[in-house]
């Protein structure tokens, strides 16, 4: 019997929650949302998609380094050792990671050109400062468009390859392996 009280307290709160959740996305609704078959969904679970999708519409839109407490700005790496480079870069990288920034597709990049390109590309850049457990932002360090030649030879999947072949009537470049192979964490 009280096993029953109590499930039945904890239904009552999910959907007041829920109620509470929707008012409060109402302003944001978008397509997005309706995506979603929420009627399928037990209401703790919606309530939790909810919750995310508030959480990202309130969220700020800061440059990266101002996400960090002090803003995290790097040394010029022109002023760095190789390994003074590669010291930081790990470094960085963890600090990224600590706020949910992940970094894809960079092995065909040296620790410089990351540094490099950390300093000058990510960190100044107005991103959604959205800190929720398991959400990420994956940063991926090779454009798909404009340097197709690196995505195809390093990172796209055969059947990339392929549809990139038949659109563009011409073979991708042969596969490479990865010049700076390197383990980021993942998320």
């Amino acid at each position: 019997m009280m096993d029953l009280e109590l499930n039945d307290l904890d239904h009552v709160a999910q959907l007041l929650l829920n109620a509470r959740l929707r008012d409060e996305i109402e302003p944001y609704l978008d397509e997005s949302v309706l995506m979603v078959d929420t009627a399928m969904l037990p209401t703790s679970v919606e309530n939790d998609f909810l919750a995310a999708m508030l959480a990202w519409e309130r969220a700020p839109i800061t440059p990266v380094s101002q996400w960090f407490t002090p803003e995290l700005k790097l040394v010029d790496c022109s002023q760095l050792s190789d390994e003074e480079v590669n010291t930081r870069l790990h470094d960085v990288v963890q600090r990224l990671f600590e706020k949910n920034i992940v970094l894809t597709c960079t092995g065909h990049l040296s620790d410089r050109q990351l540094y490099c390109l950390i300093s000058r590309n990510i960190l100044p850049s107005f991103e959604k400062q959205f800190l929720v457990p398991g959400n990420f932002l994956r940063w991926q360090c090779v454009d798909e468009v404009h340097d197709v030649d690196t995505w195809l030879m390093y990172y796209a999947d055969e059947s990339d390859r392929r549809a990139w072949e038949c659109e563009n009537c011409m073979l991708a470049p042969p596969r490479k392996s990865l010049p700076y192979p390197r383990t980021l964490p993942t998320g």
